[in-house]
């Protein structure tokens, strides 16, 4: 090779270099569905709160409980904070799978800062952890609500994001028992998310929920927990 394709070839593989350096960091997508074609669903619950304290809706996890059914609760830091017992009731059951979902639930993470977007996560962790002795995994932002930034930021902690394919949309009055078990049964696919609330805000979610596992249930679906699909690495230990 002559002295000019040389010097040609180095500048190829420099701009390379450099784009590659101007290239935004790749990112994993953030989990929609469980990477599965099985006939499984995982139902999971968000347990959050912002001002007002809310409860655990023991219509919802004392009938999953009973019929031993597996389900995942997305937990705000405030809500196992002032939920201690039935959090520590929880944590009980193998069957529930307990993961993060912020300290104070603001549904506009992607405005915060870099040093609040990070204490919304490891606050949260922090209480969960010491209401559960547990670690979080999983991270749900609050209302869906992310952009690059905040997810690379979440990843960054160790955590995989985890959200939903659509929402059930229960915390919305006008949103029937029918039309939950209607939409969900209809709707559901192998490896699907779905998202209701555990936090008293699911209005008709309890009264629906029997027939929503039922009507799966009738199509073949089994339940599992979200991390029997997906794992994160641990998180390091919040200080």
């Amino acid at each position: 090779m002559s002295g000019r394709a040389i010097r040609v070839a180095r500048l190829k593989s420099l701009a390379l270099l450099v784009l590659a350096a101007l290239a935004p960091a790749a990112r994993a997508d953030i989990v929609t569905r469980m990477p599965t074609r099985a006939r499984v669903v995982a139902l999971t619950f968000d347990a959050c709160q912002a001002g007002t304290t809310m409860h655990l809706d023991h219509g919802i996890s004392d009938y999953l409980t009973a019929r031993k059914i597996p389900f995942t609760v997305f937990m705000g830091g405030r809500f196992a904070r002032d939920n201690a017992a039935d959090v520590a009731a929880l944590a009980g059951n193998s069957s529930v799978e307990i993961e993060n979902h912020s300290w104070s639930h603001n549904n506009h993470m992607p405005e915060l800062s870099d040093e609040r977007v990070l204490s919304e996560v490891t606050r949260a962790e922090q209480e969960i952890r010491a209401r559960t002795h547990r670690h979080t995994r999983l991270f749900r932002f609050p209302a869906g609500n992310s952009d690059e930034r905040t997810v690379a930021l979440v990843e960054g902690l160790g955590y995989t994001v985890v959200h939903w394919r659509w929402s059930e949309g229960d915390p919305d009055p006008k949103v029937t028992a029918d039309d939950l078990v209607r939409n969900t049964v209809e709707r559901a696919r192998p490896g699907d998310i779905l998202v209701f609330h555990i936090n008293g805000r699911g209005v008709h979610t309890a009264e629906a929920l029997p027939r929503i596992v039922d009507g799966l249930a009738a199509k073949g679906f089994r339940f599992v927990r979200v991390d029997d699909y997906v794992h994160g690495p641990a998180p390091p230990a919040a200080h």
